[in-house]
């Protein structure tokens, strides 16, 4: 899986972790496809803190399937912070789904923010939904600013849509998977050019599973160009 991009470095041994914020994950426990037990997210954080991370985020999923609320992922990140007792500082927003359920929250003002005014959103890496472009301008219309969630993703979407988005004043997260290869060459490109763009503001490692974060730690997976890329990425300043 990560052979074909000629190995050089870790991300352990790039240095890159030291300090840096990972901007989406799913190791907040039992809300999502994520996590699923306290004790594997404090293992993963236990990992975590032994790499260098410094700040993290939970981003668990909202959606008409995965119908979190506010009040429900606030009690979880309360219940994991009272059980943690490690250096990292622990954030929490959640990804929504633009769906028919992400109208509600967007009507109602019932947003987790991920940072100042950032909301995290995602669609379908297939299609797109049909009002796709109206909902992200009623999110900046609301004081809102969208922030794509690894957009690299996004079958539908091409350089000119991509422009037209950071035009409007979208941001795009940048999975780190995607840049080693996870979901293959393709998405592997349109994420190398979407840096080469400028057009990122920040990353995430999008963690699932321990084994899984574990792995694309400790894989020697990344070139020496690629790492220069990576470092503002991984150390955004923080509001």
């Amino acid at each position: 899986m990560f052979g074909f991009f000629g190995s050089r470095k870790s991300f352990i041994e790039s240095g890159l972790l030291l300090g840096a914020v990972d901007s989406h994950s799913h190791i907040l426990y039992g809300l999502d496809d994520g996590v699923k037990t306290v004790e594997e997210s404090l293992t993963i954080l236990k990992f975590l803190e032994g790499v260098g991370l410094k700040t993290l985020w939970f981003t668990p999923h909202t959606m008409e399937d995965v119908p979190n609320t506010t009040e429900g992922i606030m009690k979880r990140f309360a219940e994991l912070k009272e059980a943690y007792k490690g250096p990292i500082k622990l954030n929490v927003a959640s990804e929504y789904m633009i769906d028919n359920n992400f109208h509600h929250h967007l009507d109602r003002r019932d947003l987790l923010l991920h940072g100042q005014d950032r909301v995290l959103v995602e669609t379908s890496t297939v299609f797109p939904p049909i009002d796709f472009w109206e909902v992200l301008g009623e999110m900046m219309k609301a004081g809102y600013r969208p922030l794509i969630a690894h957009p690299e993703r996004y079958v539908y979407l091409g350089m000119n849509d991509y422009s037209r988005l950071h035009d409007m004043g979208c941001l795009f997260q940048l999975n780190l998977p995607s840049i080693v290869g996870v979901y293959g060459q393709e998405v592997h490109d349109k994420a190398l050019a979407l840096i080469e763009k400028g057009w990122y503001c920040m990353a995430g490692s999008d963690c699932h599973r321990y084994h899984a974060v574990k792995m694309q730690c400790e894989a020697k997976i990344l070139k020496t160009d690629t790492i220069k890329k990576l470092q503002s990425l991984l150390h955004p300043e923080e509001d």
